[in-house]
Formats: structure tokens, sequence, C-alpha cells
């Protein structure tokens, strides 16, 4: 799963509603910093590891039976994994191998008993979130005989040491996790899965060079580019204007990270897209709007794509609003797709 209007939509207002009268003084520095760096003591990351503002289980997860299974599973058997950088660095993440009994912890034996022609889920969660949010989806997957590869984000768990992406820089970084996945297992069939800004990151990543392993992707209330998200956050919690005040905050962040809010689209990357695609949205989601399907849906390029709407469902709870419906479809998807 990846964040709830309970959780980081709360987090999110909280955060800019701490700031006052004095926000119309706010810098694009400020602003970035606010929502894209970690580091800064004032930044919602920060927030939230000061237990500041609530978190993802502090909504609509909470006292459900099957969750708290699938997280004391998730702590018990995740392995970690690291990705290599160009720069000499890493990005970790988690893999939970679909075997009931893991090889080594190191890393280099972790796939060496798995076989050929496996399947394997790379699955992304949402801003200011955790790979343990998806600890549901994995579970699930896991009984279907599925590897599930878990990344951090930029910026966030393990690499929290890093700007946000908000799903275009780790777009690049998926391309790397497929790869590690393909080199370990050259017959591998991948699914990609995200919600919210991990569904943008999917879909950021659909029009990338991806490997024939990779045979679908399905994305659960992704954004269609990082400074739509942004001004819907800005005019419904300030009541502000994107221009001047994100164009000043998008100018920074392409100095210090390395794009801008525009070019961070996940509709001009579905121009390309040409692996089989599944949308989900919930109706009643205000956070990313539900608007914002009919957008994505329309620019994927794929011949084959499928769509679902979740009735009464806000920003990422539509499997929590009708989880039967939702995982009976996300099943039946990669039944077809991933083999």
């Amino acid at each position: 799963m990846g964040e709830n209007e309970h959780g980081v939509g709360e987090t999110f207002a909280g955060a800019l509603a701490k700031l006052g009268a004095g926000v119309r003084a706010l810098s694009g520095s400020a602003l970035f910093d606010l929502a894209l760096n970690p580091s800064s003591p004032q930044s919602i990351m920060s927030r939230l590891g000061a237990n500041v503002s609530g978190g993802l289980d502090s909504g609509g997860f909470t006292g459900d039976p099957l969750r708290d299974e699938a997280r004391r599973w998730f702590y018990e058997a995740r392995q970690s994994l690291e990705l290599p950088l160009s720069d000499g660095s890493v990005l970790y993440g988690w893999l939970l191998p679909a075997d009931p009994v893991w090889p080594s912890p190191d890393r280099r034996a972790l796939w060496s008993d798995f076989g050929r022609g496996r399947r394997y889920g790379i699955f992304c969660h949402g801003y200011t979130g955790k790979p343990a949010d998806l600890c549901v989806e994995a579970y699930l997957a896991h009984r279907e005989g599925i590897n599930v590869v878990l990344p951090a984000a930029r910026g966030h768990e393990r690499n929290a040491d890093r700007y946000v992406g908000m799903g275009w820089l780790d777009a690049s970084d998926l391309v790397g996790w497929v790869q590690m996945v393909v080199t370990c297992d050259p017959d591998a069939c991948i699914v990609l899965y995200g919600v919210s800004m991990g569904g943008a990151e999917v879909m950021m990543a659909s029009g990338l060079e991806l490997p024939a392993n990779v045979r679908c992707i399905i994305e659960d209330c992704g954004y269609t580019s990082v400074w739509d998200e942004f001004a819907v956050q800005i005019g419904t919690q300030l009541h502000l204007p994107a221009v001047p005040f994100l164009s000043g905050a998008s100018a920074v962040c392409k100095r210090r990270a390395g794009y801008s809010f525009r070019e961070a689209s996940a509709v001009k990357r579905l121009k390309q897209a040409r692996v089989p695609m599944l949308f989900i949205h919930g109706t009643a989601d205000t956070f990313v709007p539900f608007s914002m399907l009919d957008e994505v849906y329309a620019a994927c390029a794929s011949p084959t794509k499928e769509r679902l709407v979740v009735e009464g469902a806000g920003h990422a709870l539509s499997s929590a609003t009708d989880p039967a419906r939702y995982f009976d479809t996300v099943r039946s998807f990669m039944a077809r797709h991933l083999q």
C-alpha cells in the first residue's frame, strides 16, 4: 500500500498549516526543503521521524488482522538487497523470496536456489512511506509463488540520505532493480507494481527501455506529473497559485536534485509504454484526484491496458475498500501476463 488520506494527506496539510501566515513569503528553497529534503529539520520526513505527524498506519489500515500477520511475516522473512549506482554509492531494498527456506543472507547467494523462469514482482511504495507499507501485497504475492523485491525510494527508509525523487529519479533506479533480477535469472518474468508515488514511478518507468522480462505493470492512484500533484496540494491546502510558488521550488529542485517538476511526467512516459498495464483509482481520492486516472489511461500507448475504478475509495485505499475485487483483479491480470 501507499500513503492514505489519514496519513500523508494530513501530514502534508499539517506541515503546511504550521507555516502560518508567512507562507506567502516562502522561497522556492524552503518549499523544496519542506517536501523533498529529508535532511531538513523542517521537512515532512523529519516531522514523521519525530512522530510529530501521523504516518500510514494511523489511518485506514489499523485493526486489520491480515496486515498484522503480513507485517510480522515481512520483518521475519526480508533479506537486504543493494543496487550499486554509477557514482559508486548504493541504494537499498528488500527481497522476499517465494521459497519457504531462503538461501544465505550473503547478497551474492540470495538468488542461487531460485531456478529459471520464475516470477518476480518489484513493488514500489508511496511518498513518506516505506517498503513495509506493501507488506500485504508482498505477502499475497509470496503465497502465489512470486518473489518480491521492494526497493526503498530515494529519500525514504534506508535511502533517506538522498533528495526525494517523486518517482522520476526512482523510475531510472527501477530499471536498475529490473536488471539486477534479470542478471540473476535471465528467464525471469517480472511485474512492476506501485501505489501513489510508486504508481507514478512505474508509469514513469513504462516509457524507458525495459527488457522483455517485464511482462506487465500495475499502478494504483499514481499522479500525472510532479507539477500537477504539487499544484493540487499547494492549491487545496494553502490556496496559493502554482506560479510563482511551485516555479521557484521546481527551479531549486532542478539545481539540487537534477529534475524539474514539469519534466517529471508520467503522462509523457506513458506515450512510449508497450507492456500491458492495469490502472487503479478510487473515486473518493482527493489527494491524487480521481480525474487523473482518465489522463494517464488515455496517454498510455500500450496495446493492452485495463482499468479498475473502486467506488468510494480514498487515496491508496482501494485495496482496503473493496479487497476481494481489488486483489481478484490484480491476481487475474498477473496470471494472464506474468508468464
